[in-house]
């Protein structure tokens, strides 16, 4: 009787350890991956500023060939102070650094309409930064992503869902891009009007 209640203790114990070293496994892996979700938005932020630096040299630089595209121009410092000023959730901040970017789209067309100020090499160059700067911010947004991926995955499968929500761990926002810019994207629709052409 004594060898089957010490069995059964031994057997309880060692549940309680496993239990103990699945909670413990559990809740370091959701300190990594939120660690890792905060280092991909820094990585995004440093990207950022990166390209609010470049804004004012590369709006000067258009304006000294271009002095009469002054809405186009307001509109990109705008939209840049917009971008810089926002501390909302993450759905807001894409929106502000969606439309930052579609304002330099605009102010990257401009070149076409002005030939000196597409072979001036300063212009080239912000324009060149700019871009590998978007394409950084584009590349730590996916990196961004899947990390926030990564942890909401984590926060609902069962049972870490529990440890994640007794250690108040939250689920986070992907940092997507808004409706215009996808719209972008969807396929031309081409209709044909047999009478029109009559």
């Amino acid at each position: 009787m004594e060898k089957i209640t010490l069995t059964i203790t031994t057997i309880f114990i060692i549940l309680i350890i496993l239990a103990g070293l699945y909670v413990l496994l559990t809740y370091n892996r959701l300190i990594t991956l939120r660690n890792r979700v905060k280092e991909a938005w820094s990585d995004i932020e440093v990207q950022m500023k990166r390209r609010y630096d470049l804004i004012p040299n590369f709006v000067e630089t258009v304006k000294g060939y271009a002095s009469h595209e002054k809405n186009t121009l307001s509109d990109v410092i705008k939209a840049r102070n917009t971008a810089m000023q926002n501390m909302g959730n993450i759905s807001d901040k894409a929106q502000a650094e969606n439309a930052l970017s579609g304002t330099l789209k605009s102010l990257f067309a401009l070149s076409e309409n002005y030939p000196n100020l597409k072979a001036n090499q300063n212009f080239l160059e912000l324009q060149r930064e700019l871009a590998d700067t978007e394409n950084k911010i584009q590349s730590s947004r996916r990196f961004y992503n899947s990390n926030v991926l990564a942890i909401n995955t984590k926060l609902e499968l069962f049972p870490s869902n529990i440890i994640g929500s007794v250690f108040g761990f939250r689920k986070h926002d992907l940092f997507k891009l808004d409706d215009t810019e996808q719209g972008a994207k969807k396929p031309v629709k081409v209709s044909f009007c047999l009478f029109c052409l009559l």
